[in-house]
C-alpha cells in the first residue's frame, strides 16, 4: 500500500490517498524546524491522514494533537472519519469539542476542535500543557478565528512554549501572509492531488430570474445530462429550504434530494453525508460547508450558485452579520474541484465566463472587514499589545478603536483599556460582546430571557416573511420562542433558538425556565446590550429620536409605533433616518434603572414665565435625550437669594412687586435726576 516515497512512520492500513507523498517532507520540517505549511488539494487526504501520521512522532511523546476546523460540521466529520480508519469509536483515539459538543476521552491523542475553543484554552492556560502540535486546517479561509487563534498561539510559543509545533494546511494557501506571520524560513511541502478533469458549463442568470428557481433549473438540468450524484452550493438555509421545495415532485423517482448545513440536526447531517443506496441518486443542497475539509461521497456533478454568506460589521447592529456576496474565482475553483474527486466529473455555473473573470482571486480576510469588538476583548484579556503579535493582516486601527470604545461602554474594559471582572465574564460566553454583557448583566428574574433575546439576535429570525412586513416588536418573538403562539414562525427555528439559549444559560450557570420569561421586560436586557440605541419617540407615531441624535421609525401600524421610549437591536442602516427592524420597548422607569450608571441629573433654578417665579427643575437625561422633568418652587437657601438678586438686576429692579406709590416716587427720583443733577439724586 505504501505511496512512493512514504516515510517508515506510516503507520500500514491507511487509504492510499496523494497526501502520504508530501508528509515526510512535514514531518521532518516538523522535528527540525517547529513549522510547517502543507498546501494539499481537496480529496488529497491532508485533514484525515496527516493527524494519524504525525501522532506517532517521537517529540510529539505523550503529548496531543489538536487541529482546528472552520466549522462545526467539518469538526464532527473529521473525527468520524479518523475513527473510522483507526476502527475506533469517536472519543477514543481520536475525539471532537465544539460550542456545542464534546466527545474527548482521557486515551484520545487527536482533538479535534472549532477555531474558537484554542482561543478558550489558550485563555485558560497559554502553555497549553498536555499538547505537542497544533494544526490549521484551512487556513486559506482567512476566519477571524483563525487569525486571533494563530496570533496567541505564536506569542504563547515565543514565551512560554517553544517546543510546541505548528502546522498550516490548505488548498489555496496565501503562502506569503503565512510565511509572514511562521517565519520566512518555515518550510512549505505541497501534494499534487489526483484531480480528475472537470468540465465547466456556464449558465448563466436572466436579468429576472431568482436564484433559488434558476438553480432548481440547472440541477434538473445536469441530472438529465450527466450521471452520479449532484452537489449544489448555495448561500444558506434559507436558499436550501427553496430549492427542495422547487425540486420535490418534480425530479425523476429514483432521485432523493438532502440538504446539508450546519443549522440542521446531526441526523440530517449524516444523511446528507451518507452515499447513495444501489440504483439511487442524490441532490445535496448545500452551503460552503462542502467546499474544503468536508467530503461528500459519490458527487460527479457541482451545480454552483456562486454565492456564499460572509460575516460583515452591519451598522445595523453594531455587530458582524452574514452578508450575501459573489464567490471567488479561488472558491468557485474549489467547489468545481468536488466533481472530479474519483472520476472526470461536470461543474455548472449559474455565470457567465466574462463575469468569472472580473470575480475576486480571493475574498478579503474577516479581520479587515468584521467588528472587531470580540477581538478587542480577547486581546486585553491576553494582556500582550496588539503592535507586538504576528499578523498576517493586522486589525485594522480605527475599527479596533472602535470596538474599545464600546467595551468601554459596556463596562468591559477599563478607560485603560484592563479588562474588568464583568469583562472576563463576558469573554466566557460564546456570544458577540454586546450580547455577552445583556447575558451576564441581566438581572436573575430576567436571565432566561436575556439568554432567550441574545440567540434571537445571533441566529436567524424565527419570524417567517419579507423583512419591511414583519412587526418590529421582539418581544413577540420572545413569545414564539416560549411557545405562547405560533404565527409566521418555523418550528425548526424556534427549537434552534431554544437550544442555544439554553446553550448560553448553561455556559453563563443561569437557570433556564421557559416559564418563567417575562416578554414585556425585552427592553430591559436589550438596553444592556444596546444603550447606544435607546431612542424617544416625537410627535408623530414611529417616529423616533435615537440617543445619538439620528432619527429612526417604524411604520404607524407597528405595535412599537405608539410607545414613548425604544431600544432598536436592528436598523435598515440609512444614516439620515433608518427603519428600527428589531426593537423593543421599556418606560422611563426602566431606561433609568437599565442604565443607571449612565443617566445624568441636572437641578437648575430658572425664571418661569408662566408662573412669573422663580422655579426648581429637575431634569433626567440620558445624553441629549430628555427622559423626565419636574418643576416645583424653589426652596429657600442661599442659590435661591442668589437667583433672586440675579433677577432683580436683570429686569433693572422690575422682578420686584413696586406698588402704585412706590412707582410714582421712583418716577419723580428720576426726573429729578435726570434734570436735577446725577451727583445729586440716587439712581
Amino acid at each position: 500500500m505504501p505511496a512512493s516515497g512514504q516515510s517508515s512512520s506510516v503507520p500500514p492500513g491507511l487509504p492510499d490517498l496523494p497526501v502520504l507523498d508530501a508528509l515526510p517532507a512535514v514531518l521532518t520540517a516538523l522535528a527540525e524546524h517547529g513549522s510547517a505549511i502543507l498546501v494539499a488539494p481537496p480529496g488529497a487526504g491532508k485533514t484525515t491522514l496527516a493527524p494519524l501520521v504525525l501522532r506517532r512522532e517521537p517529540w510529539l511523546a505523550d503529548q496531543r494533537i489538536v487541529m482546528l476546523e472552520p466549522r462545526r460540521l467539518a469538526t464532527r466529520a473529521a473525527a468520524q472519519r479518523m475513527a473510522s480508519l483507526l476502527g475506533e469509536r469517536v472519543g477514543d483515539t481520536v475525539g471532537y469539542q465544539t460550542r456545542d459538543e464534546r466527545h474527548i476521552g482521557p486515551d484520545t491523542r487527536i482533538e479535534v476542535v472549532t477555531e474558537g475553543v484554542l482561543t478558550r484554552r489558550l485563555q485558560h492556560d497559554p502553555t497549553l500543557e498536555g499538547y505537542g502540535l497544533v494544526i490549521f486546517d484551512e487556513v486559506h479561509e482567512r476566519n477571524l478565528p483563525t487569525d486571533v487563534g494563530l496570533a496567541l498561539l505564536l506569542d504563547a510559543r515565543a514565551t512560554l512554549r517553544p517546543d510546541l509545533r505548528v502546522l498550516a494546511m490548505s488548498a489555496t494557501p496565501d503562502t506569503k501572509g503565512l510565511l509572514k506571520v511562521l517565519g520566512a524560513d518555515t518550510p512549505v511541502a505541497s501534494s499534487d492531488g489526483r484531480m480528475h478533469p472537470v468540465d465547466v458549463v456556464w449558465a448563466p442568470m436572466g436579468k429576472q430570474d431568482r436564484v433559488p428557481e434558476a438553480t432548481a433549473a440547472l440541477v434538473q438540468r445536469a441530472l438529465r445530462e450527466q450521471p452520479g450524484d449532484v452537489l449544489v452550493f448555495l448561500p444558506g438555509i434559507g436558499e436550501i429550504r427553496r430549492v427542495q421545495q422547487l425540486l420535490l415532485g418534480s425530479l425523476p423517482e429514483r432521485v432523493d434530494v438532502h440538504p446539508l448545513a450546519g443549522a440542521l440536526s446531526l441526523a440530517e447531517q449524516d444523511l446528507a453525508l451518507a452515499p447513495s443506496p444501489a440504483g439511487r441518486r442524490r441532490v445535496v443542497l448545500s452551503t460552503d460547508i462542502a467546499e474544503s475539509s468536508l467530503t461528500v461521497d459519490g458527487v460527479r456533478v457541482v451545480v454552483d450558485a456562486g454565492l456564499a454568506r460572509v460575516p460583515r460589521f452591519d451598522q445595523r447592529t453594531g455587530m458582524s452579520r452574514l452578508t450575501t456576496v459573489s464567490t471567488s474565482r479561488a472558491s468557485a475553483d474549489q467547489r468545481a474541484g468536488r466533481a472530479g474527486r474519483t472520476e472526470p466529473g461536470a461543474a455548472y455555473r449559474l455565470w457567465s465566463k466574462l463575469e468569472h473573470g472580473t470575480r475576486r482571486a480571493h475574498l478579503e480576510p474577516e479581520i479587515t472587514q468584521v467588528d472587531l469588538a470580540g477581538l478587542a476583548l480577547e486581546l486585553a484579556a491576553w494582556g500582550t499589545p496588539v503592535e507586538a503579535l504576528r499578523w498576517a493582516d493586522a486589525p485594522p486601527p480605527r475599527t479596533l478603536q472602535a470596538a474599545n470604545e464600546l467595551l468601554v461602554r459596556l463596562g468591559a474594559l477599563t478607560d485603560d483599556g484592563r479588562p474588568t471582572d464583568r469583562g472576563r465574564r463576558m469573554l466566557a460566553l460564546p456570544l458577540h460582546p454586546r450580547l455577552a454583557r445583556m447575558v451576564a448583566g441581566a438581572e436573575p428574574a430576567d436571565g432566561s430571557l436575556a439568554c432567550i433575546v441574545a440567540a434571537l439576535l445571533d441566529e436567524r429570525d424565527v419570524f417567517r416573511g419579507r423583512p419591511d412586513e414583519l412587526p418590529a416588536d421582539l418581544s413577540l418573538r420572545v413569545a414564539v420562542v416560549c411557545g405562547q403562539f405560533h404565527d409566521r414562525a418555523d418550528s425548526r427555528d424556534v427549537r434552534r433558538v431554544r437550544d442555544r439559549a439554553a446553550d448560553v444559560a448553561r455556559r453563563a450557570q443561569l437557570r433556564f425556565d421557559l416559564d418563567e420569561v417575562r416578554a414585556h421586560r425585552c427592553g430591559v436586557v436589550l438596553a444592556l446590550a444596546y444603550p447606544d440605541r435607546v431612542a424617544v419617540r416625537r410627535n408623530q407615531p414611529g417616529q423616533f429620536q435615537l440617543r445619538s441624535g439620528s432619527s429612526a421609525w417604524t411604520p404607524p401600524t407597528d405595535p412599537l409605533a405608539q410607545e414613548r421610549f425604544v431600544v432598536a437591536a436592528d436598523l435598515d442602516g440609512k444614516r439620515d433616518n433608518a427603519r428600527i427592524r428589531i426593537g423593543a420597548a421599556l418606560d422611563v422607569s426602566e431606561v433609568i434603572d437599565s442604565l443607571a450608571d449612565q443617566i445624568e441629573r441636572r437641578e437648575t433654578l430658572v425664571w418661569d414665565k408662566q408662573r412669573d417665579d422663580l422655579v426648581q427643575r429637575s431634569e433626567t437625561r440620558l445624553g441629549g435625550m430628555l427622559l423626565d422633568e419636574q418643576v416645583r418652587a424653589a426652596q429657600p437657601d442661599e442659590a435661591t437669594t442668589a437667583a433672586l438678586v440675579e433677577r432683580v438686576r436683570a429686569t433693572r429692579l422690575a422682578a420686584l412687586r413696586w406698588p402704585e406709590r412706590a412707582m410714582l416716587l421712583r418716577a419723580r427720583v428720576a426726573f429729578l435726576r435726570l434734570h436735577g443733577g446725577r451727583d445729586e439724586w440716587p439712581d
